[in-house]
């Protein structure tokens, strides 16, 4: 039985030369996708976060630095 990466390395393999950029270009996007996913749940964590540091207590000690 064949893996996924299997079937797509022959896929790629068949695909004509003059094809390949679009290939790449799929998958450029597919990345860069992923990449801003993976932002924006760290965006997130952080936000929720923020509500911590976010007293009157802290301010002032802060403030005074």
């Amino acid at each position: 039985m064949d893996t996924a990466k299997q079937i797509l390395l022959r896929l790629i393999d068949e695909i004509p030369e003059n094809q390949i950029h679009e290939v790449i270009d799929f998958i450029g996007y597919l990345k860069m996708k992923n990449e801003r996913y993976m932002f924006k749940e760290l965006e997130d964590a952080s936000k929720s976060s923020m509500g911590f540091w976010d007293n009157d207590i802290d301010d002032e000690v802060w403030n005074n630095v």
